[in-house]
């Protein structure tokens, strides 16, 4: 194999790409510095260039055609020729454009790889990406490769279930059922993309898979077949032992994988509908949890910092309740655990009790709720009174009898942490009404309600400034001279964020901190509309005013603001 710099260029350069090639000093000082680093990605450090750009320069320098990210992911994969895991261990895929097949590769440096190529592809086109980019076009690949593979006619309709699976490419490769392979392919994929949940539904012409990924669903595939989609759903209610028999009410489950070194639990919910049921499989892996949550301080959660310092004098309080409120995966309980850390110096008695217990936190009592055997949020609370303890956290309160307990703790000399749900910190109040709770009980315990939700960032890698038009600035409820030197940005879609046009969420919160005014006001149960005005005159910044502030500094988009809270 010759020297990559000595490389021809292609037949048919583009004349439109006016880039400047990398200067031989350049790849030399990245060849001594290189050392065990691939040379590729010390030659990005060192040019310290955007990717696209990078790609380009190193492109035109090697005299490789380029594939950007829009044409790589408009190609058509060919697997015959060159296998799904062929590709992952090369870092390469074989691609038809306009009838013409070409090779795509990311890394001009490694030898042994371009050599593999030769030995293969004698005489296909070869042409040049960006690394993100060729694993996030075999990443959106692999679930549709699997499922067309799991619906091969000669495999056998279902299996017993394993009571602890494994997941690996390796295993579901060798699964001789096409129900199990799909099922498992499924799992593997869901995990890889980082999803919190997984929505298998049954439509009339069989069944659809989608991700939650970051707070929205992705279409991840189908499977044709009414037969079949029903025994896809037989084969999860197997896992989660459910009756397979039963498809007229309601069931939960859940069942554990694992993955490498790490066990993952699935929490099932089956639902009858007009062509079968639908299944969601919520993901709750510990360990990555873990990883991320462990010794997170409240700052590393995007909060402004008017809203941090507050937060943090809150979860120094020696008494009273803390609520955090918001939709299922709004980021509660993490901000709740953040909390905890940042008090938790072993000075105090920490018990939680939760349903699941998440994740782990050195130091803290954690008691997981178990409704069989009669362990419920309100029974385990009453117990937790008993264990002498300074700060409580209850998960969630979900009933009665456990927003009794809480309030009664609370006034009791203990600092209680939990959560509820509601759509901001007003409801709250109502939730406690309704629940039959004593007001003045109620606002004596309460120190303050923390409502927040999860906002998607423009990704910082193909967001580019924009002007919104005036019908998007109406809709949003915003004028063009309102917005006079905000910096707005537009979502694309690369290889780094998968083609979302995001990377990453942000918290945005709406903190209501209770004194005696207000306090008062609840106790008379005056009008919301009232409290609220107050609580505005006293400093309340709403959800809505904080998601602004990301669209004002570039950070998201309105259309993602407009998705996740109420225009005022």
């Amino acid at each position: 194999m010759s020297d990559v710099l000595e490389q021809s260029p292609p037949e048919h350069p583009d004349p439109a790409l006016q880039i400047v090639s990398f200067p031989r000093e350049l790849l030399a000082q990245a060849r001594l510095a290189a050392g065990e680093e691939r040379l590729l990605n010390c030659l990005q450090r060192l040019c310290n260039d955007a990717p696209a750009t990078f790609t380009q320069r190193l492109a035109h320098t090697l005299h490789y055609p380029l594939l950007d990210s829009p044409s790589l992911f408009a190609c058509t994969p060919v697997f015959e020729r060159v296998s799904l895991a062929q590709c992952l261990k090369h870092e390469f895929v074989l691609v038809q454009q306009a009838g013409e097949l070409i090779g795509v590769f990311a890394d001009p440096f490694d030898h042994a790889r371009l050599a593999w190529i030769d030995d293969n592809l004698q005489g296909a086109a070869l042409y040049l990406a960006h690394a993100a980019d060729l694993a996030a076009f075999l990443a959106r690949h692999e679930e549709s490769f699997h499922a067309v593979d799991a619906m091969d006619p000669d495999g056998d309709p279902g299996s017993e279930a394993d009571p602890l699976q494994r997941l690996s490419l390796t295993s579901i490769s060798e699964d001789q059922s096409r129900v199990v392979k799909l099922v498992n392919s499924t799992l593997y994929d869901a995990l890889k993309q980082h999803a919190s949940d997984i929505h298998l539904g049954m439509t009339g012409q069989g069944l659809t898979i989608k991700y939650r990924i970051d707070g929205v669903l992705n279409g991840a595939g189908k499977a044709s077949g009414s037969a079949f989609a029903e025994q896809v759903i037989s084969r999860i209610k197997v896992m989660a032992e459910l009756d397979i028999g039963e498809k007229r009410v309601p069931q939960d489950g859940r069942f554990k994988v694992a993955v490498g070194e790490r066990q993952i639990d699935f929490r099932v919910s089956i639902m009858p509908s007009i062509f079968g049921e639908d299944a969601v499989l919520r993901v709750l892996d510990k360990q990555d949890l873990s990883d991320k949550v462990s010794g997170v301080q409240l700052q590393a959660l995007g909060f402004q910092e008017q809203t941090l310092r507050a937060l943090r004098r809150l979860a120094s309080e020696p008494y009273g309740m803390i609520l955090v409120t918001g939709p299922t995966g709004s980021g509660k309980t993490t901000t709740l655990y953040a909390m905890i850390s940042e008090i938790n110096h072993g000075v105090d008695k920490i018990i939680t009790i939760e349903d699941p217990v998440e994740y782990q936190l050195p130091g803290v009592l954690q008691i997981p709720v178990n409704e069989k055997k009669g362990l419920t949020f309100a029974r385990g609370l009453r117990s937790i009174l008993r264990h002498d303890p300074d700060k409580i956290l209850v998960g969630e309160i979900r009933d009665p009898d456990t927003a009794q307990i809480a309030v009664q703790s609370a006034l009791t000399g203990h600092l209680v942490f939990t959560t509820i749900h509601a759509n901001n910190v007003f409801d709250v109040i109502g939730r406690f009404s309704q629940m039959q709770v004593d007001p003045y009980s109620f606002v004596s315990a309460l120190n303050a309600v923390l409502a927040q939700r999860l906002i998607r960032l423009a990704c910082p890698h193909c967001a580019v400034a924009c002007e919104p038009d005036d019908e998007l600035l109406a809709v949003s409820g915003l004028s063009r001279e309102a917005v006079s030197g905000w910096h707005f940005v537009r979502a694309q879609g690369c290889g780094q964020c998968r083609g979302s046009g995001y990377r990453g969420r942000n918290a945005i919160a709406e903190l209501l901190h209770l004194d005696d005014d207000l306090r008062q006001m609840i106790v008379e149960r005056r009008p919301l509309a009232q409290i609220k005005a107050l609580a505005c005159q006293r400093g309340l910044r709403l959800l809505r005013a904080s998601a602004l502030d990301l669209v004002r500094e570039g950070r998201t988009t309105l259309e993602e603001i407009n998705r996740v809270t109420f225009i005022a």
